[in-house]
């Protein structure tokens, strides 16, 4: 006797984590992004909140790094509300371009808001982009990068060989991302404050723990600093780097492309 059910209707097995939570792997992007459309319009107050305003010296980090020059042109991945968007147009200049991306609509709009506020206009798109599935061609820009974001994604391995893929040869691809501190006391110091301290702020501030209990929970469960350099590597990438950042608890990867 056949099954008349529909194949699509069936479970994905697949499981990955949304936070500490276990989830078919295809629900996690509406997770994801109902956590992001949750925060957009505090997006910036928190982040300066919770890393007390390091975090822009974690970017301007990643800037420097990343080789970008006048007339290049760059793919800001996960871009939210534009950070390094900014950075990145400036630097090219009106002969460069930056493709500015989110999966998410809102995150999108913020970046939108905050580009045109600095008065990035004229070298600077806008794409509804999932990183796994990168709607350009190969070899099309000369620095990929990824902020804060990969942590995120659900199928991070596709996602790092989507990245390979359209970086032009002699290009290079950054990943700066939350960490595993490199120290006891200060991992001890820095769960404390993550799990006692980053939710609240998000109570107080944006009116929603649950958001940022999940961004806590998220940053556990990405891959440490040697897997993640493994995992670049294996998505195609050549002598992969990373940089520990305020004791590891950010992290700059850093891979070319010959």
């Amino acid at each position: 006797m056949t099954n008349s059910t529909d194949s699509t209707d069936k479970p994905d097995p697949k499981q990955t984590h949304f936070g500490f939570k276990q989830v078919n792997a295809k629900d996690k992007e509406n997770l994801v992004a109902g956590v992001f459309r949750s925060v957009a319009d505090d997006y910036d107050v928190m982040n300066d909140a919770m890393s007390l305003g390091v975090h822009r010296a974690w970017k301007w980090f990643a800037i420097a790094q990343s080789g970008v020059q006048v007339g290049h042109k760059v793919l800001d991945l996960a871009a939210g509300s534009g950070d390094l968007s900014i950075k990145f147009a400036n630097k090219v200049g009106p002969q460069g371009r930056v493709i500015v991306t989110d999966i998410n609509p809102a995150m999108l709009e913020q970046g939108r808001r905050r580009l045109a506020d600095a008065g990035c206009a004229g070298n600077v798109d806008f794409c509804l982009v999932n990183a796994e599935q990168l709607p350009f061609a190969d070899n099309s820009f000369d620095c990929i990068s990824i902020s804060f974001g990969l942590r995120n994604v659900t199928d991070k391995d596709r996602a790092l060989s989507e990245m390979a893929r359209c970086l032009k040869p002699g290009g290079r691809a950054l990943v700066l991302e939350f960490s595993q501190p490199t120290n006891d006391t200060l991992r001890r110091l820095y769960d404390a404050y993550s799990f006692n301290v980053i939710p609240r702020l998000g109570e107080m501030i944006a009116d929603d723990r649950d958001s940022y209990q999940y961004l806590v929970e998220s940053i556990r469960q990405h891959p440490p600093q040697e897997e993640l350099k493994e995992m670049m590597a294996m998505a195609g990438f050549d002598k992969v780097r990373y940089h520990n950042l305020t004791g590891g608890i950010v992290a700059l990867h850093i891979g070319y492309k010959y």
